[in-house]
């Protein structure tokens, strides 16, 4: 059965649970539910109740509950769904601009050098455009941190990457590590740590540390570099523009303040998360935690421009995006 028509006669049965509210909606994720950042996603959900004085309540369903991950944004044109929480670059295939401003590989250091280029350098208005023509609002991002770099080999910098066979997975990501001299292969998550232990790959883009310290990377891969230098996907909260628009603009104000203290609840969360780890693991005396210079860092970025230029050829949305994008960051004194 499709996914959307399926979709359909589930949210026609949901429907009749409908809490008694101002505004019952319904947000599918793209995390399952034992996922760490769906937990604190659920708590978003609370957080916009609160701010609402209870007249919204978000029902958060795990990824594929009612689609698949990547038809989140049909569903919720369709209203099927009434929003989503989800990584952008899940959207790639209809626009390469939403892979471009998802995830430009190098680009940043710390959630907050991305929070600031959404909400004061242009991005939120990139995602307002690029989501307008699908019949939906971007409401605000979030992301759950730069992730670290996983690798049984120490990496010191841009020049340890030439040759070193790695995971990443396709598209911008491996695009940019094979310019870098790597040797990406395309492997699924549940692979990463057999690979690693069976010497298939040295080295591997996978999660946040604190992730990697609890599903036993660091015992195979003892050379973690953190934090990471390269990916960091955005994650964005929006929902059907029609529905956004039938609210009162005091409500309209609380949801976007409750998306913006979320995403530094959740970067601080993980982030604490992840210095335990990260003091966890070099206490046991095993692992050796990296931490490339900013000069290595910029090097990394310089190299992921040129891919980037690639993307941004594919689509004028996509042209856009990295003209907004190279321009904040050279002002902003992240490009050289």
């Amino acid at each position: 059965m499709n996914h959307l028509i399926k979709a359909t006669l589930v949210a026609t049965t949901l429907a009749g649970g409908a809490l008694a509210q101002d505004y019952s909606l319904r947000f599918q994720s793209s995390d399952p539910a034992g996922n760490p950042n769906f937990q604190l996603q659920t708590r978003w959900t609370e957080m916009v109740e609160e701010k609402t004085g209870g007249k919204v309540a978000i029902e958060l369903l795990p990824v594929e509950s009612i689609v698949a991950h990547n038809e989140t944004q049909d569903a919720i044109a369709a209203g099927i769904l009434d929003g989503h929480v989800t990584d952008t670059s899940y959207f790639s295939g209809k626009d390469p601009a939403f892979g471009l401003i998802a995830n430009p590989v190098g680009a940043w250091s710390a959630p907050e050098e991305m929070f600031t280029f959404m909400r004061t350098g242009g991005g939120n208005e990139l995602m307002q455009e690029l989501l307008a023509p699908y019949g939906l609002h971007f409401i605000g991002a979030t992301t759950p941190g730069l992730e670290a770099f996983v690798s049984a080999v120490p990496l010191e910098g841009v020049d340890d990457l030439k040759g070193l066979k790695m995971r990443a997975p396709e598209g911008l990501v491996q695009q940019v590590f094979a310019a870098a001299g790597a040797a990406p292969v395309n492997l699924p998550g549940s692979e990463v740590f057999t690979s690693l232990d069976k010497k298939v790959i040295e080295a591997a883009d996978y999660t946040v540390f604190s992730t990697n310290q609890a599903q036993g990377m660091h015992d195979v891969a003892k050379h973690p570099v953190y934090p990471g230098f390269h990916s960091m996907p955005l994650v964005e909260i929006s929902m059907n523009k029609a529905k956004w628009d039938a609210m009162p603009a005091e409500i309209q104000a609380a949801i976007t303040e409750s998306v913006e203290e979320f995403a530094d609840l959740q970067v601080a969360t993980l982030r604490e998360a992840d210095l335990a780890a990260v003091e966890a693991a070099k206490a046991s005396g095993e692992v050796t935690v990296h931490d490339w210079p900013a000069a290595e860092r910029a090097k990394f970025r310089s190299i992921a421009t040129g891919e980037w230029e690639q993307v941004a050829s594919r689509s004028d949305n996509a042209q856009k995006v990295y003209d907004t994008l190279t321009a904040y960051l050279k002002g902003a004194g992240l490009l050289n």
